[in-house]
Formats: C-alpha cells, structure tokens, sequence
C-alpha cells in the first residue's frame, strides 16, 4: 500500500492553516403574508442576514494533528485488512455492508427502519414511508457504484436524483435555487445555527470541491472526511445533502483504492455519537479538520469491528444451513441462499429473475428453504406470496442496535 494510503502525513507548506468561513449580508424576502407575523419578527427578518462565504480549498493541504494522523493510519490499516477479508467471503457480503451503511445514513437524519421493512421496500412490496426512503438510500449508493468513483458535478447531482427522485421529484438532481439553513426558525434564516452558502455561489463552490476532490497527495481517510465535510458545508441541495454527502465519502475511499471489494460501514459508526459528528462539522467550518478527520477515522475502526461481527454471524448461519438444506450444492435452493444476505424477503417473481430461472425452478427452490426452516411466509396472500429469512433479518438488526451504542 502507498503511503499516500496509509497516511503518512504531508507537508504543510504555506497552506498549515485550513481556512475558516467567512460571512457575506444577503437581504431576505419573505413570502409569507405579513398579517401571520408579528412586528418584532417583521423587523427582525426586514435586516440582512449572513451567509457563508467558503474559501476555496483546492490547492489547500490540510496539517492534521500527530494524534489524529497516528489515528488515520491505523484506521487506515483496518479498512484494507477488512475489504480484503470481505473478498474472500463466499456470500454477498459487500451487499450486505452497502445496505447497512444505507440504512445508517439515513438513521443520522432521524429516518429509521427495521431490516424486514426495508427489504419489503426494496423488493417493491412495502408501504412503509421510512423504509422507502431507506431503500431509496440503497439505490444512491448502487447508482454511485455503477457511474464510477469520480466525484464530478454530474456524479453528484446523478446520486442525488437516484435518492429523492421518489420522494421529491421536483428537487432531485437539481442544486437548490433558493438559500437554506440549519436550526432556528422556519420563517427566515436570521438566527440559524448554520446558514451555507447563498445558492448563487453554490456551482462555484461545487466545482472548487471537486478540484479538491481530484488529488491523491492527501492521505485516503483524511481526503474522504474533508471532501464529505466540504459538501456538507456548501450544502447544495434543498434535501438530501446528510446523505448525499456521506455516498461521497465512499466513492472517495474507492476512488483512492482503500475499499476495493465492499463498502465499509462508516455512517453505522457515526452513529455512535452523531451530536459529536456535528460539532465536528461545526469546528470544521471555523477552521479546525482535525475533529471531523477524527470521528471518521474512529467511526472507520468501528464500522470494521461490527461488519466483522455481522460477517461472523453471516457465515455462522450459512455453515448451520449446512446440515439443515437437502439439496445439491450446485442447485438454485443454494444459490437463493447466498442471494438471500442481499435481499433477505423475496417473492417468485425476484427468484425467478435473479437467479434467471422459470417461476416453477423459483417456487421450488422456495419450497426447499422453507423445508428447511431457512425462509418462512411473510404474507398469507396466495396470489402475491412473500417469504422471508428471519434469521438473516435478526443478524442485521443487531448490527444496527450494535451501530447505535456509544463507546
């Protein structure tokens, strides 16, 4: 591995000091009728408020602390370890990890699901709202897989569209004409806790982003965590932007060849603390990368050590099924089971298709697993039938309980 991945710190040059945002008066319009506000609240948004301004960090080349980098590298060495131990695994494993970070994304924006409900989603079968929007997440995540993992505007505006294109069309894929901000009230922005850049300087901001995002003299980790806290600073989009900006820390950890083979957890490991990994984002916004480089090298070291323990409960299951499955091991009933960790509630129609076999090869394959205790009926429907893998299910519903418990 280079150093440029393990993360051997670079110089500084005359750039040491990561910059700080500065502030720029912008007037408010409001469209709301003046007769549903008070007269304190008409004088208080009759002021100009103050939107970020960003400074351009392209050429900029962060000094991270000696305690952090010592962090990074080790956290650095962790992640290579586990993506090759996923490579060798003979189930779907990076499937399974790319749903699991999907679903801790969201849960950062408060949208929560069970495993069960976000695979009915997923299989086009659910009614349930968060676990669309979850499943949602799991196609921005498949979409940045299949365009690449160069973070251009066009990536970034196609990853956005495949996450809200369901919930909010009019929106997706598309850099927020208007301002937005963080806290405080709805009515206007004077007061927020955070106001990002006006939406005018929002392409330019974007453009300097990918610029930066381009480099490979920065150490993996530490270009992934900047990158990531950058978008989130710009904040381009109207909704979407938590999530958006954590598909981008991945495509950077793919693009700089530190996960080759799966996607590595870092949002369940954000979830420990996510009031820290906003503080973080906060202190990065004044000038200060080492918290943010921080909580994701320590959120990398804990994604690693629960994608472990999933992958043990993972394999543990597969070599019970051993005993318990009678049938050949080249048979369509062995190959539903490996397919079963990416989509663990399935129906004749998704058998058939994904193992490109006739509905009554599907139906029969079914029929072995349920046999054999690994699937049971989710639905007492005869005509639209659904089985489910409990067991699969349970495993990775302690990951999340495991992802949500602070160190």
């Amino acid at each position: 591995m280079s150093d440029r991945q393990t993360g051997v710190e670079p110089s500084a040059g005359d750039d040491a000091a990561w910059p700080a945002l500065t502030t720029e008066p912008r007037d408010w319009t409001s469209n709301l009728d003046d007769g549903r506000l008070s007269v304190w609240e008409r004088q208080r948004i009759s002021r100009p408020y103050k939107a970020s301004v960003l400074p351009p960090i392209a050429r900029r080349t962060p000094r991270i602390s000696s305690n952090v980098h010592v962090l990074v590298v080790d956290a650095t060495s962790d992640v290579a370890r586990f993506d090759s131990e996923v490579a060798t695994m003979p189930v779907p494993m990076p499937a399974v990890l790319l749903r699991t970070e999907s679903a801790s994304s969201s849960q950062i924006e408060h949208l929560t699901t069970n495993a069960r409900n976000l695979a009915m989603a997923s299989l086009g079968v659910g009614s349930k709202q968060n676990a669309e929007l979850v499943a949602a997440n799991v196609r921005a995540m498949n979409e940045a897989l299949t365009i690449g993992d160069d973070i251009t505007p066009d990536t970034i505006l196609a990853v956005h569209h495949a996450l809200l294109a369901v919930s909010a069309p009019d929106v997706a894929g598309r850099w927020r004409a208007e301002q937005v901000w963080v806290g405080a009230s709805a009515i206007s922005p004077h007061g927020a806790d955070f106001i990002p850049p006006h939406h005018e300087r929002v392409q330019a901001a974007i453009d300097d982003m990918v610029k930066f995002a381009e480099r490979d003299d920065i150490p993996a980790l530490t270009h992934a965590a900047l990158v990531h806290a950058q978008f989130e600073t710009i904040h381009p989009f109207v909704d979407g932007n938590g999530r958006t900006g954590r598909v981008l820390l991945q495509q950077v950890l793919r693009r700089r060849g530190l996960t080759r083979h799966t996607t590595v957890p870092v949002s369940a490991g954000l979830l420990r603390d996510p009031d820290r990994y906003f503080r973080a984002l906060t202190s990065y916004r004044e000038g200060d990368p080492d918290p943010i480089v921080e909580q994701v090298a320590y959120a990398a070291l804990a994604a690693t050590i629960n994608g472990r323990h999933l992958a043990d409960d993972v394999m543990a299951l597969r070599a019970a099924w051993q005993d318990q499955i009678r049938a050949r091991s080249d048979s369509a009933a062995w190959r539903l089971v490996d397919a079963l960790f990416a989509q663990p509630v399935v129906n004749a129609g998704y058998v058939a298709a994904t193992l490109a076999i006739s509905d009554r090869g599907a139906r029969n394959a079914i029929e072995v697993l349920e046999k054999a205790g690994v699937l049971q009926p989710s639905t007492s429907a005869l005509r639209h039938k659904v089985w489910q893998a409990p067991q699969i299910l349970t495993a990775m519903d302690a990951f999340a309980a495991r992802a949500g418990r602070r160190a």
